[in-house]
């Protein structure tokens, strides 16, 4: 009798033969710009931690001291017994950080989006959404039943004409993109979504994963970088990047914060983030409202890989191709899957780890480099070499 796990097999071979096969590679020690992957000591451009806090001593006394005061676990959803005094001190300092009524904290980034997009519209609704948008933006809107729709990348004529053509028929309309893109590093049309969103009478929610703690004069993210702090939106966001933590938030009116803290399956029912994580995140807002220096240092060293890489031979001759970028994302693409894997293999032997970004996660390959402030300009420059001379 054939198994009913069968398919699993010709599943899995069907992956590996159209090189997208992917398995997680073990690092060890302290986060930064220098870490050991499996064994050997490599130089990390594959990062998310933008400003170089995972690793910072300050967020580690401050998990430290809360595990101390509260134990390792919140022990129970925030509705029961997981709810910390802490926890309403991340909310107050990312609402006053955002410039909103209010925050919710999630238990992370993923379980943010999915359960406020699905507290928010349903099949009596339309949502229309970037095409390159996160994983758990799409997945959000699925699960909530509504009409969705997906306009061009970053497209705000296109964006327009499915909504004259569609919006009048729903009851509710949400736009949903993220406000850095994170495999290709390019910022969204956030004022012209806004301006359409008060033309057609639809919320807006950004997904600000890449943008909280990098973009705007004091790091709060692409809403202050475009000047839009105060109009009508939902701020997304989480503290797993350049907070160096763990964990989601939703930021906005103090009516939408009340409404997801009795709608949102996805916080009712997890357990509260860990007091650890919490407060560590906590500490990172203060980092880095206290000393702008870190990201002043992490554009300097985005100007610098950016400079570089626009002087190789290849990407001036077109064999490879600097995707635009305004966050510390850069994105060299290339013609397909095999060449993409064996030049980030020649970068890992050569101590340079940067991934391989693959269909179907992308439409088009791509090596991914994630720029931190921690970055030595002498390790840029030997990136910048290595690939020269590849």
């Amino acid at each position: 009798m054939q198994s009913s796990y069968a398919w699993l097999e010709s599943s899995l071979a069907t992956i590996h033969k159209a090189h997208w096969h992917r398995s997680p590679r073990v690092t060890a020690g302290q986060p930064g710009p220098v870490v050991q992957l499996e064994g050997r000591s490599v130089l990390n451009f594959a990062s998310n931690d933008y400003l170089g806090l995972a690793g910072d001593e300050r967020l580690q006394a401050a998990a430290i001291s809360s595990i101390k005061t509260h134990g390792t676990g919140s022990t129970g959803s925030r509705l029961l017994s997981g709810h910390r005094l802490v926890h309403e001190e991340l909310e107050g300092a990312i609402s006053a950080w955002k410039r909103t009524e209010d925050a919710i904290v999630y238990s992370s980034g993923y379980l943010a989006n999915i359960g406020t997009i699905a507290a928010l519209v349903d099949k009596r609704d339309l949502i229309v959404g970037d095409e390159y948008n996160h994983s758990s933006l799409k997945n959000g809107a699925k699960l909530s039943g509504a009409r969705i729709l997906d306009y061009r990348h970053s497209n705000v004529t296109d964006l327009h004409n499915q909504l004259q053509k569609t919006r009048h028929n729903y009851r509710r309309c949400l736009l949903l993109t993220d406000s850095v893109f994170s495999m290709d590093g390019d910022l969204c049309p956030l004022p012209e979504i806004l301006n359409l969103a008060h033309q057609y009478d639809c919320m807006v929610l950004v997904d600000e994963a890449h943008g909280t703690g990098v973009l705007g004069p004091t790091g709060a993210g692409c809403v202050e970088h475009f000047d839009c702090s105060g109009v009508p939106l939902i701020q997304m966001g989480t503290m797993s990047k350049a907070l160096g933590s763990l964990g989601g938030y939703v930021a906005g009116t103090a009516q939408l914060i009340d409404y997801l803290r009795n709608r949102a399956a996805t916080w009712i029912y997890t357990t509260g983030l860990s007091p650890a994580d919490t407060a560590a995140a906590l500490a990172a807002i203060q980092i880095i409202q206290s000393r702008p220096q870190r990201r002043e240092q992490l554009w300097q060293n985005v100007a610098q890989l950016k400079e570089a890489i626009s002087k190789l031979p290849r990407v001036i001759d077109g064999e490879w191709k600097l995707l635009p970028s305004d966050s510390p994302i850069m994105c060299l693409q290339m013609k397909s899957p095999e060449i993409v894997l064996k030049v980030s293999q020649e970068l890992l032997e050569k101590g340079i780890y940067a991934p391989a970004i693959r269909p179907p996660t992308v439409p088009t390959s791509r090596i991914r480099f994630s720029v931190m402030a921690t970055h030595q300009s002498e390790q840029i420059d030997r990136l910048a070499t290595i690939l020269e001379a590849g």
